[in-house]
């Protein structure tokens, strides 16, 4: 895997996985944590087998009687062509504060809510949801794109048994080139045989036996 197929592969989100920010001082949209979740899973593996979660530190910082932040800092680790990769990012919430009419709160979910943000910030370093973080969301037109491009993706793939007779069929060829033509068949880039297309199984599998018989 070259150093951009990775990131190429996982940074366009799906208009449907996609909520505007709130509670916060400025404006803009964030990736749903659950869909980011279902993605590394898809990429990687089970979470806990391909990729996973740890706190690495955690801590409460006050700001006078009201006022208090939760801190964590948060290790994402990973599987990718047999290495382990780690990313470590901080996350914060605001675990006490007065409201502007005045009231008390308490957020008892400020723990969770912090893991959850700096698991998010681990994996837009790999480029998951890349396209929200690089400010290409706030252009329509790709909006659109990403919309069409997430339905393409999102098709049924091939499953084991295919991929396996598939990759049986290629031993010794150029898997790189073969992908290249697999991608521009399917109109997106594809860098693995269990992300192709269901329905291009039938044509793959026609061309490779022909070479195999010419």
């Amino acid at each position: 895997m070259n150093n951009m197929q990775l990131w190429q592969s996982v940074c366009v989100t799906d208009p449907s996985a996609v909520k505007p920010i709130t509670g916060k001082q400025y404006k803009g949209n964030s990736p749903k944590p659950y869909w980011l979740i279902e993605q590394a899973t898809k990429t990687f593996g089970p979470c806990g087998i391909g990729w996973g979660i740890e706190v690495v530190s955690e801590r409460f910082e006050r700001f006078g009687d009201t006022e208090s932040l939760h801190v964590a800092l948060v290790r994402v680790w990973y599987v990718l062509d047999g290495k382990r990769g780690a990313i470590e990012q901080m996350g914060q919430t605001r675990s006490s504060y007065v409201t502007s009419s005045g009231k008390f709160t308490v957020d008892e979910d400020a723990p969770k809510k912090s893991v959850t943000d700096g698991m998010v910030k681990c994996l837009s370093m790999l480029g998951f949801a890349g396209d929200i973080f690089s400010g290409q969301w706030d252009d329509s037109r790709y909006v659109e794109w990403a919309a069409e491009e997430s339905k393409k993706r999102s098709a049924p793939t091939l499953n084991e048994q295919q991929v396996s007779e598939i990759s049986t069929l290629l031993d010794g060829r150029d898997f790189a080139a073969f992908m290249k033509w697999v991608s521009k068949c399917a109109g997106h880039e594809i860098t693995a045989l269990r992300d192709v297309p269901a329905d291009a199984y039938t044509p793959i599998i026609n061309k490779l036996k022909a070479k195999a018989t010419a």
